[in-house]
């Protein structure tokens, strides 16, 4: 008895060992060993050859040039008349990454990234296809960045190796107190705890900032992500104030302020003082431009002096006015309703201008005012029964993203 054990397991381990060695002596093989139960013989088994081709969208691509290598091209039409209430296949674009699976030098399955987010997958299945949108998958890792600014927030996120994203998102969160186009020193520092995508061992994007602390002016500004009982995610400083405010500091990010507010100005064209009742943001031409604040367009067209302009009301009594833009965002007209941080149009030099540029003005009951001396009232403040949640979180936060004495030390530097 003890002898036929002693050959079973030899049988099992010498099994073992053969599989072993199959895989070992090359990954692209597509045999492996098998064992016969009956007759205790080892045999071959054979699996399909798998094979992934990566690519990224080039100009003039489509489906069908993408795919006609694989598939006949009423198949390719068959697929892309499947995928219509999925995903339109006419509209892959430019730098997207796909992948192609061959199965035996067959065609077995596709998969292009949408968005950062999400990817399309279409799978053989016998003689049909399957065709599905799901999250892409990504490695997250919470990390700290932090820099010193010598020029931009830009500049220094490049030079701590991340990428341009990371400088938005931050500046998106602070836009409401800090205005990056004049308010940025030389020694301005930042440190953040964010979350980062990793793909393939590549970094490719961010998800949420979980904690951010900005020292400008001298001045610290906290910032904590909480999530309240509606699922409403904001962000909040160490007392449980919204950052958000009813408007943005600036309605670009690129950008340096040509013009200011004042009542006396010699025109660059005309030769002549006159008053100049806005901000201008010298920027190149087609940089994005955002509504400051939540509002309906009341007006949109050209004006000879202004150019391609838009005036949204906002509640209260408030309107904001953008001029000299190139072309305005898709979909604008009036009566729409527009949010804080849409994109409405873009930064050209129509009606008299002599650059590219934009002219921004501001009014409260029609009454021109000084959009970089306004100061806006801020959003509502953390519930009174979330806020013992919200204190134990931030603690955590600041602990993962400082330590203590650091905190201290900014603290007794901004005062």
């Amino acid at each position: 008895m003890i002898k036929k054990l002693n050959w079973t397991c030899g049988l099992w381990m010498l099994h073992f060992f053969l599989i072993c060695v199959f895989f070992i002596s090359g990954l692209n093989s597509s045999a492996v060993a098998g064992l016969d139960k009956n007759t205790n013989r080892i045999f071959p088994i054979i699996l399909p050859d798998i094979q992934i081709v990566k690519k990224t969208v080039k100009n003039g691509d489509t489906i069908s040039t993408i795919l006609n290598q694989y598939l006949p091209l009423r198949t390719i039409y068959k697929i892309n008349d499947q995928s219509q209430d999925v995903f339109p296949l006419k509209q892959i674009r430019k730098g997207q990454r796909y992948k192609i699976i061959l199965r035996d030098n067959h065609f077995w399955g596709f998969e292009y990234d949408i968005d950062k987010n999400d990817r399309l997958i279409i799978q053989k299945e016998k003689d049909h296809f399957s065709i599905n949108q799901e999250p892409i998958d990504y490695e997250v890792e919470l990390e700290i960045v932090s820099a010193t600014i010598n020029y931009s927030l830009f500049e220094a996120v490049r030079i701590s190796g991340e990428k341009n994203e990371l400088g938005q998102k931050l500046s998106d969160i602070f836009a409401w107190d800090i205005d990056f186009i004049k308010d940025i020193q030389s020694g301005d520092q930042f440190k953040v705890l964010v979350e980062k995508r990793y793909r393939d061992g590549r970094l490719f994007g961010y998800g949420k900032i979980q904690a951010a602390f900005f020292k400008n002016k001298g001045t610290v500004y906290k910032a904590f992500l909480h999530k309240d009982s509606n699922g409403t995610s904001g962000y909040y400083d160490e007392n449980g104030k919204s950052l958000q405010k009813a408007f943005l500091k600036a309605p670009l990010t690129y950008s340096r302020i040509s013009s200011g507010f004042t009542k006396k100005r010699l025109h660059p064209i005309f030769k002549e003082y006159r008053s100049h009742p806005g901000v201008d943001y010298a920027a190149p031409k087609g940089t994005p431009i955002k509504t400051v604040g939540d509002g309906i367009i009341a007006k949109i067209g050209f004006q000879k002096g202004l150019g391609n302009y838009i005036t949204i009301r906002h509640p209260n009594g408030y309107t904001t006015n953008y001029n000299h833009m190139c072309k305005f965002a898709s979909g604008m007209k009036t009566n729409k309703r527009v949010l804080q941080g849409d994109v409405i149009g873009y930064v050209g030099m129509t009606g008299y201008a002599t650059g590219p540029h934009l002219d921004f003005r501001m009014t409260k009951n029609g009454k021109l005012i000084d959009p970089l001396k306004y100061k806006s009232p801020s959003a509502n403040p953390i519930k009174s029964e979330e806020m013992e949640h919200f204190l134990v979180r931030i603690s955590e936060l600041s602990k993962k993203i400082f330590m203590v004495e650091e905190i201290v030390l900014l603290d007794k530097n901004a005062t």
